[in-house]
């Protein structure tokens, strides 16, 4: 598929790590951050328009996507040494990030590499994970609106929360400046801390099947993954999508499961939670997309 091309009816399932969902109305893989700009300028796209990255935190839909759909993990993938700071565009993966500061002397960055996504999509919704979260180390952001006008924003003009940011509807994280801090000495080796990392998740997480990460955050003081086995849905399956016997708070695609099979086990897990344990688990993922009718 050729970049900065529009496609019509393409199907979204190689576009996101559960490999589920419908056909994109319009569909388009873009380059750089100058060819975004031109796509904006020309009026050529549909609305609504839909930024996605590589697609590791979402659930699309059987009945697709209208408008159309901007995949900005193909492109978009400088990343260099800005006097102190790292500067990291939109479509470089989280790991890559995390490898690239180490490798420059800095430190608390290895968290990133157990983040499966890209930067874009990470600071879209403060991905985080082992006590970590990107926008700890956000210094500044450099946004594009749907007019293709670009601005740069300090980290105080959003509004950050958990597994969570506020922004204007038609923003578009083009890339970040990260301030982590400089390593001490040379007892701290944050690339074997990156490698470690690596080796706790694919020992707590199912990784031979596709999912999407954690399908739900964490409550406050008290994790997701317990509360959905002790309400005993560890294993449970609807269609081809099962939670999972390693970790419940991820649910598995384990052959030719629907988004419907997973998002009713999605609804399943929060009314046994909330029926049993008066908790009601709020979605790390990110459900778009149309409904077969």
């Amino acid at each position: 598929m050729d970049k900065d091309v529009i496609y019509s009816d393409v199907s979204m399932k190689k576009y996101n790590s559960w490999r589920v969902g419908g056909l994109a109305e319009n569909y388009i893989e873009v380059s750089s951050e100058e060819a975004l700009q031109k796509i904006f300028s020309i009026n050529k796209v549909k609305k609504p328009i839909t930024v996605i990255g590589v697609g590791s935190n979402l659930l699309i839909r059987d009945g697709g996507i209208k408008g159309t759909v901007i995949n900005l993990s193909r492109g978009l993938k400088s990343i260099f040494i800005d006097q102190h700071l790292i500067f990291a565009e939109c479509g470089i993966s989280c790991s890559s990030l995390a490898r690239f500061s180490a490798k420059n002397n800095k430190k608390n960055c290895a968290f990133l590499a157990g983040i499966p996504g890209s930067v874009g999509g990470a600071l879209a919704m403060n991905a985080g994970c082992y006590g970590g979260e990107i926008w700890q180390f956000v210094s500044k952001v450099k946004i594009m609106n749907h007019e293709g006008d670009i601005h740069i924003k300090d980290k105080q003009s959003f509004e950050i929360g958990y597994r969570s940011v506020k922004k204007k509807e038609d923003e578009i994280f083009i890339g970040a400046w990260f301030d982590f801090p400089s390593k001490e000495n040379d007892d701290e080796n944050e690339e074997h801390k990156i490698d470690d990392l690596l080796k706790l998740r694919r020992s707590s997480q199912p990784l031979n099947w596709p999912t999407a990460g954690s399908t739900f955050r964490n409550p406050e003081k008290n994790f997701a993954a317990k509360l959905i086995e002790e309400v005993g849905l560890k294993g449970y399956q609807i269609g081809d999508a099962r939670i999972s016997n390693k970790h419940a708070n991820f649910i598995e695609n384990i052959g030719e499961a629907t988004a419907k099979d997973i998002e009713q086990l999605i609804y399943l897990a929060q009314e046994k939670v909330e029926e049993l344990k008066k908790i009601r688990l709020q979605l790390e993922v990110k459900i778009i997309g149309e409904n077969i009718d």
